[in-house]
């Protein structure tokens, strides 16, 4: 999981740090209507988009959510309609069922709770291949992607070519933060951003460009951080796209 640094902080500069957050959520969290100012992190606002995104339970939680959820997931379009993108350390190893709630906000799941079906994770994955992929089972007969609709999943595309809107649910808030700003190469095959306070929890979040493509997941380096102002992705490549194709093949 994405790990945070915890410095030592006043009562007193923590509440400012409250207080601005609250002050800039106006701006950014606008739905639909922009990015806002880059750099900038703040609540996400309510939106059809912003329902795509949502938090990964333990699914013996699916019937009390509130303070369970661990990691970042979104929908992503596929033939089936079914299907998620997270981080593969939010996947591998977690023992037992679980569910996805999308667009989940203060304990309450407007669009349901899925429960994840196959996974496909990387085989022998490492911070160079850290993304996955959860087909989710059919909830009264409906496809998640029917519910919430898809971001499509796109590779190849050049880091920093645009900025990119990162979505995620701290495990420590009960709603989601969002910040824009342009990714940068850490190495051939990681990608970087910085947006202060994605902490433990925001593994899995998508990198969404300004045509609604998904263009990074939170993971890879240091599986997604050491320090909550700056996070990683995996660049999407090759592998990438062949672990897609795998996953939307069903």
């Amino acid at each position: 999981m994405k790990r945070t640094r915890i410095p030592v902080t006043s009562r007193p500069a923590l509440l400012g740090a409250v207080v601005m957050l609250a002050l800039t959520s106006a701006s950014v969290a606008a739905a639909d209507d922009g990015p806002g100012p880059l750099g900038v992190t703040a609540v996400a606002g309510v939106s059809a988009r912003g329902s795509r995104v949502g938090a990964l339970f333990q699914a013996d939680r699916g019937g009390r959510l509130e303070g369970g959820h661990y990691c970042t997931a979104s929908v992503v379009h596929s033939a089936h309609r079914d299907l998620i993108v997270t981080a593969a350390h939010c996947l591998d190893g977690v023992r037992g069922d679980l569910v996805f709630a999308p667009g989940y906000r203060d304990g309450w799941a407007p669009y349901g709770v899925w429960k994840l079906g196959a996974r496909v994770v990387p085989e022998g994955w490492d911070e160079d291949s850290d993304v996955a992929f959860a087909h989710l089972d059919e909830r009264g007969g409906r496809r998640v992607e029917d519910v919430v609709g898809g971001n499509r999943f796109v590779t190849g595309t050049a880091t920093g070519a645009t900025a990119v809107t990162v979505t995620g649910y701290p495990d420590a808030r009960e709603v989601p933060i969002r910040c824009t700003n342009k990714p940068v190469a850490h190495s051939r095959t990681q990608q970087r951003i910085a947006c202060p306070d994605f902490t433990g929890g925001t593994s899995g979040s998508p990198w969404i460009n300004g045509d609604g493509q998904v263009v990074g997941v939170l993971g890879g380096h240091e599986r997604g951080g050491s320090t909550a102002d700056v996070s990683y992705s995996v660049v999407l490549g090759r592998g990438a796209a062949r672990l897609y194709e795998r996953a939307a093949a069903g």
